[in-house]
């Protein structure tokens, strides 16, 4: 089980870190509530920090169950959706680019 954070590719290396921490907290309040949330946080809390272009981040806007991150420090720009924690996800899931920070490999 895992949460998936999906950040804008355009977005600053040196945000992307509070970003999805951020992320991570606003996903776990939307829905807390939920059984596979609470499944999540009473276990080991996995998460993928992914990197995606603009096309593709407006198409993941339509899948369930996650929530719209924007960031101040960039004009109220939309910066990254977090995924309520699930066992298995959609199969574009698996071919989304990990986020690595720029210099390493």
């Amino acid at each position: 089980m895992k949460m998936y954070i999906v950040v804008k590719d355009n977005i600053p290396d040196k945000l992307i870190p509070v970003i999805t921490a951020h992320a991570s907290l606003a996903c776990y309040r939307k829905f807390e509530d939920n059984e596979q949330m609470k499944q999540w946080i009473n276990g080991i809390f996995k998460k993928v920090v992914c990197i995606v272009d603009e096309v593709a981040f407006n198409n993941l806007k339509s899948e369930s169950e996650n929530i719209l991150l924007t960031e101040s420090r960039l004009n109220d720009k939309e910066v990254c959706l977090a995924f309520c924690p699930r066992e298995e996800y959609p199969k574009k899931f698996k071919f989304l680019k990990m986020w690595t920070p720029q210099g390493i490999e």
